[in-house]
């Protein structure tokens, strides 16, 4: 995009990662948000949604002159709600322009307890269009709004983080969660003063490491191969030798690994992290994997005196990067208290599930369904080939029932394009699964479905499709 003088008040449509352009509005950050170093940029405000993000000059365009054109490129019943929210919000403008009478300004009027309270007066507030009432839209993955109402309160031992946290609250009474992008800061929420380490640079840890960064975390980073540090220490980040020399700088040091070897040998190891804690210290661990290398974990980290906290991640590299993740957390409640703002850089919600453990059984049923599910849908694929039918048509057909989701034509529409570039790994998702039908065995309670399914990627990896993305099981079946 074309880098434009633009001004407060002007309406623009800014581009915000691999997003399509969306309509906002150039407005006031709040006095405490600093805006990024080394970028001319701008905040904006965007329409139909709750989020806000510090978008680069050359992201943005002008509204009206650029209008035609972007609602020719885009249209998603979301995307045409936004812009029906700035026509309206066009409206009301000109009504009140005809209507004034002269007697005042409202320009620069602030109320500092509600930043981002809906107005329909102050053109530089953080004003929010959306009505307060409106369900999100769950397959929205960037510009997802979580409301959780008075009427809606889950079980203590599944609360979300947000009933604590007190964010944005707006006139229905609810408490608004707002999520991180991997542009954008909720200046509603103040980051931790807690020094932050961070150790593994993986496809999850290096979005979640970003976001915690652009949110004002201090965070010092480690991984085992020290290059893929290099781009963190760029934006800000600072460098830990060994995992024991992050864990005796940090007060909470968060781990992000691929199996249970390794989320055992980090903290285990030579100059492992264990080495590093003293009473008080956090420890999170943030990899899937069994209930029994938890266990074993939370007793190490804690026979010297810290404090131990799971909390295994839902999601991929894109959600990942956008601050869109799940965090499913279960141990010491005031370590998942401390993380509070942690958790809002880098997921869109979470829930804490009470005693260690219970967040890696949850996280391996949730992949062991994810992994049978695209098991399933690459059959599928296969099937209509082999029969005669139109894979794209089996496709279209499939995204307009029940089974439509984000997730289905986004996977779908890479196996049709032959693209696999990974955005969860083939072999982490089988991983999960051969955990999980373990974990099965052991509560004698059956999973054929998942042999089935981990069979299918086995045969997968036999035919070196381990680093590519889950969805290359349908390798398997054409081979």
């Amino acid at each position: 995009m074309a880098t434009v003088h633009l001004r407060i008040g002007d309406l623009v449509w800014g581009k915000l990662g691999r997003y399509p352009p969306w309509p906002g509005k150039i407005v006031s950050p709040p006095k405490d948000l600093k805006k990024p170093r080394g970028k001319k940029c701008h905040f904006v405000k965007f329409f139909g949604t709750e989020d806000h993000a510090w978008i680069k000059v050359e992201q943005l365009k002008p509204y009206h002159a650029h209008k035609e054109e972007m609602i020719k490129i885009n249209k998603g019943k979301r995307f045409q709600q936004a812009v029906d929210a700035v026509e309206d919000f066009l409206k009301k403008a000109k009504g009140k322009e005809q209507n004034s009478d002269g007697k005042g300004d409202s320009k620069g009027k602030k109320t500092p307890t509600k930043p981002l309270k809906i107005l329909d007066e102050d053109d530089e507030d953080l004003s929010a269009l959306k009505d307060p009432s409106e369900k999100p839209v769950k397959d929205d993955p960037h510009f997802h709004h979580f409301l959780l109402s008075q009427s809606e309160k889950p079980a203590s031992s599944m609360e979300p983080i947000s009933k604590r946290l007190k964010i944005i609250e707006e006139v229905t009474g609810s408490t608004s969660i707002q999520a991180a992008d991997s542009t954008a800061i909720n200046g509603s929420i103040t980051p931790t003063d807690k020094r932050i380490g961070f150790l593994g640079l993986g496809l999850m840890g290096s979005g979640i490491v970003s976001n915690l960064l652009k949110m004002g975390h201090i965070v010092t980073v480690w991984n085992r191969t020290a290059e893929k540090c290099d781009l963190f220490i760029q934006e800000g980040a600072r460098l830990g030798r060994t995992p024991a020399e992050v864990a005796s700088m940090c007060d909470i040091t968060f781990s992000c690994v691929s199996d249970p070897k390794a989320a055992r040998d980090l903290v285990l190891g030579p100059s492992g992290v264990l080495q590093g804690i003293r009473p008080g210290k956090c420890y999170v661990e943030m990899s899937t994997v069994d209930p029994e290398t938890i266990t074993e974990l939370s007793q190490v980290i804690t026979s010297r005196g810290g404090r131990f906290l799971e909390a295994p991640v839902a999601g991929s590299q894109q959600l990942s990067n956008d601050g869109m993740l799940v965090i499913l957390a279960a141990g010491d409640r005031t370590v998942y208290e401390d993380c509070s703002s942690c958790f809002q850089a880098m997921g869109k919600t979470s829930f804490f599930l009470g005693e260690a453990g219970n967040a890696a059984r949850m996280m391996l049923i949730l992949n062991m369904v994810q992994g049978s599910f695209m098991a399933t849908i690459a059959e599928g694929l296969t099937l209509a080939q082999a029969t005669g039918q139109s894979q794209q048509t089996f496709l279209d057909i499939l995204c307009q029932g029940q089974m439509a989701s984000t997730f289905v034509d986004q996977k779908c529409q890479n196996i049709l394009q032959g693209n696999f570039k990974p955005d969860y790994y083939l072999k982490h998702i089988q991983k999960d699964l051969r955990l999980a039908i373990s974990m099965g065995d052991m509560a004698n309670h059956p999973t054929p479905m998942a042999a089935a399914a981990n069979e299918v990627y086995k045969r997968a990896k036999a035919l070196d499709q381990s680093d590519n993305d889950i969805s290359a099981v349908y390798r398997a079946y054409i081979h």
